[in-house]
C-alpha cells in the first residue's frame, strides 16, 4: 500500500500517532550497546553467571517474555524496577537532536504518543535528548504497563484504556514486526520502519519504510 496524503485515506481519520521510541523514532545501535552492556552486568551479578550465560538469558527472555527484564522477574525474582532504572542509566550523547524530525512531528494532526518496552526514564530522557518531548501527551513504557510487553495483547489494551485511544483512529509505527500483529487485531492502521521488510508483507503491516522521516516528509506533502 503506498503512502496517500494526510488529508485523503486511513490518514483522514487519524487522531493518535503512536511511535515506538527505539529503533523507530532514532537510530539505536549506540545506545543499545550500552544499555546492553549494563543488562549483561547485573545479569551475571544478580544470577550469578558468566557473560556468556547472561547474554543468552538476555536473549532468551526477550524472545520468550517480550522482555527481558520479565523473565528475569518471573523466574530469578528479580526487582524490575531496580533492573529498569540501573540499566537504563547511560549517557544519551550518542542521541543526536533532530530538528527535521521536530518539524515533521509537530505537523500531525493530533495527540503523539510514545509506546515502548523501555522504562527506567529511558523514554524521556531520549525524547528530550532529541528534542521532540514537548510534542508528546505520553510517554508509556513497560512500568505504564504494569510490566506487561508488547507484543502481549494486555500491553496494546492498557494503553488504549489508560491513554482515551481509539485504535480504529490511532496508526502504529513500530520496527519490531511481531509488535504490529496485536495493534492491527484491535483497529490500529501499521506502519513497519526498518530495513527488514518481508515478502510477502504481512496482512498485519499496512505499510513499510525504511526510516520514518521519508515517511512522514511524504504523507505530509499537500
Amino acid at each position: 500500500m503506498t503512502v496517500a496524503n494526510i488529508q485523503s485515506g486511513i490518514w483522514a481519520n487519524v487522531r493518535d500517532w503512536v511511535f515506538d521510541l527505539d529503533n523507530t523514532l532514532y537510530p539505536a545501535p549506540q545506545l543499545y550497546d550500552l544499555i546492553g552492556e549494563k543488562m549483561t552486568a547485573y545479569v551475571m551479578r544478580v544470577v550469578d553467571v558468566d557473560a556468556a550465560e547472561a547474554e543468552r538469558l538476555r536473549d532468551h527472555y526477550h524472545l520468550e517474555y517480550g522482555a527481558t527484564v520479565v523473565g528475569l522477574r518471573e523466574r530469578h525474582g528479580v526487582d524490575a524496577v531496580d533492573f529498569m532504572r540501573e540499566v537504563h542509566d547511560v549517557p544519551t550523547n550518542v542521541v543526536h537532536p533532530d530538528p527535521e524530525l521536530d518539524t515533521l512531528i509537530a505537523a500531525l494532526p493530533g495527540r503523539k504518543i510514545v509506546f515502548t518496552n523501555g522504562g527506567g526514564g529511558h523514554a524521556e530522557r531520549v525524547v528530550a535528548q532529541i528534542g521532540i518531548a514537548h510534542h508528546f501527551e505520553h510517554l508509556f513504557d513497560l512500568e505504564s504497563a504494569g510490566f506487561v510487553p508488547k507484543p502481549h495483547r494486555g500491553a496494546y489494551e492498557r494503553l488504549v484504556s489508560e491513554c482515551g485511544v481509539d485504535p480504529t483512529r490511532a496508526v502504529l509505527f513500530e520496527d519490531t514486526l511481531r509488535n504490529l500483529e496485536p495493534a492491527h487485531d484491535m483497529g490500529f492502521a501499521t506502519v513497519l520502519v526498518g530495513a527488514v521488510h518481508p515478502e510477502p508483507r504481512p496482512p498485519y503491516v499496512d505499510f513499510w519504510s525504511a526510516e520514518l522521516k521519508p515517511f512522514l516528509r511524504d504523507l505530509l506533502v499537500a
